[in-house]
């Protein structure tokens, strides 16, 4: 069942269309995430969805109500979220627990129970971000949107803020996931609406999507003394680009066999030898044409 429906949503900035006819639906319980370019118009979305800004045309409700009517529905993390430096966790938390009838204090489960009279600016960045979210959460909403939540983080604060969003999940928080992040994407997300220019150019699974793509395999190896015509002649090889010693050789099916077996029979010893098989990175670059731009 849809707890989130958008449909038709447009937006424009002047004379710049940030959001172009988008639609999608998020089901209760899941993670969805948009994923796209800067300046694809994800955050302007959310944003319409959060009821901070007022869509210029078409509807979105959450549980069945215009957004400005479910706030207390709604955790919203942003894209940009900060705090005065000198605050502490428990004040923070305290400040914002205020705000609402029923609130949830999820320091505990988000690992800042023994952080709660550190000033927030001297959180590393993980912590920083594990309090956003519990901020996020602390009115005890059935829906949290997280704008570009681990931008800036290390990769082990961005694995361990990973976990902490798939707790809060398993907690029956729907969760609005916005990312350009391919890796955290795949781990997390259900179901992925691709975004460019402000309209969504696909909708799926993270798997759908990458089975869009052409599936042929690339196998990468560094070997000498191998004529690349003999690769060339394999019925499995649709390509072979050679650069001095290093070749990589593009097919399908069992390529990676016919590769080896041919090495194999010539008594070549292949170096450094690796196969890249299609990614949700080779889907999104397809979709969205590999563009890049400020985000908005």
């Amino acid at each position: 069942m849809a707890i989130i429906e958008v449909s038709g949503l447009r937006k424009r900035y002047g004379d710049k269309v940030a959001v172009d006819g988008v639609s999608f639906a998020v089901e209760a319980g899941e993670i969805f995430g948009i994923l796209g370019p800067n300046g694809a118009g994800k955050t302007t979305t959310v944003e319409c969805v959060a009821g901070l800004r007022s869509p210029d045309a078409g509807t979105i409700t959450v549980a069945g109500r215009h957004p400005r009517e479910s706030r207390e529905l709604l955790g919203v993390q942003l894209q940009e979220s900060e705090l005065p430096e000198r605050i502490r966790v428990r004040e923070a938390i305290e400040l914002f627990s205020s705000f609402y009838r029923d609130p949830r204090d999820w320091t505990e489960r988000l690992g800042l129970a023994e952080h709660r009279d550190v000033e927030f600016g001297k959180l590393s960045g993980g912590q920083k971000q594990r309090l956003n979210i519990a901020l996020a959460l602390v009115g005890n909403p059935r829906v949290a949107i997280l704008d570009e939540l681990t931008t800036g983080l290390d990769p082990q604060a961005r694995r361990d803020t990973w976990r902490v969003v798939e707790d809060v999940r398993a907690s029956g928080v729907t969760i609005v996931l916005v990312t350009h992040f391919m890796a955290e994407a795949e781990r997390l997300c259900d179901r992925l609406a691709v975004v460019n220019a402000g309209r969504v150019v696909a909708l799926d699974t993270p798997s759908g999507l990458v089975s869009r793509v052409d599936g042929s395999q690339r196998v990468r190896f560094r070997a000498s003394g191998l004529d690349p015509s003999l690769l060339r002649a394999l019925p499995e090889v649709i390509e072979v680009d050679a650069n001095g010693d290093h070749l990589t050789v593009t097919g399908e099916g069992n390529l990676l066999h016919a590769v080896t077996s041919l090495l194999a029979r010539k008594h070549i010893v292949a170096a450094e030898l690796r196969v890249d098989q299609v990614s949700l990175d080779d889907a999104y670059v397809e979709l969205t044409g590999g563009t890049r731009a400020q985000d908005r």
